[in-house]
């Protein structure tokens, strides 16, 4: 059903990996020009496009919930490839006492990862609910 929590969760994690990184900059760079993931990184482009891609599949493969909590959990592990370059990114950056402003675009995939276990908690407690009613029967 696509009225159900995990489809809020995921919803908004297409707004934060679609719409954040192309308004809000990923983080501030010397000189006071802002990086966004459409000028040089295009490869954070596309991950945070197949990201929003993956929870869209996820939304609309609520009759499957299994599938669903499987296409989360690879969701996940994107999130923490997408984290783990944002993080070797920002340890590698030169000039640390000039740019003392890490900026957004590192949470990003830390808000996604959290909204995914959400939605993951409530596609169990879905799959539970209907274990528990069909033992009814």
């Amino acid at each position: 059903m696509i009225q159900r929590i995990q489809t809020l969760y995921l919803f908004i994690i297409i707004l934060i990996t679609a719409v954040l990184p192309f308004t809000v900059s990923i983080w501030p760079v010397v000189n006071n020009a802002s990086l966004f993931s459409t000028d040089e990184l295009l490869y954070i482009a596309i991950v945070l496009g197949i990201i929003a891609f993956l929870a869209l599949v996820s939304i609309l493969m609520y009759k499957t919930r299994k599938k669903q909590f499987v296409v989360n959990r690879l969701n996940m592990i994107l999130n923490f490839f997408l984290l783990g370059f944002f993080v070797y990114r920002l340890l590698t950056l030169s000039g640390e006492i000039n740019i003392s402003e890490k900026g957004i675009g590192v949470y990003i995939p830390i808000f996604s990862i959290v909204l995914l276990v959400l939605a993951n908690k409530a596609i169990k407690k879905d799959e539970d609910l209907v274990k528990s009613v069909d033992r009814l029967r």
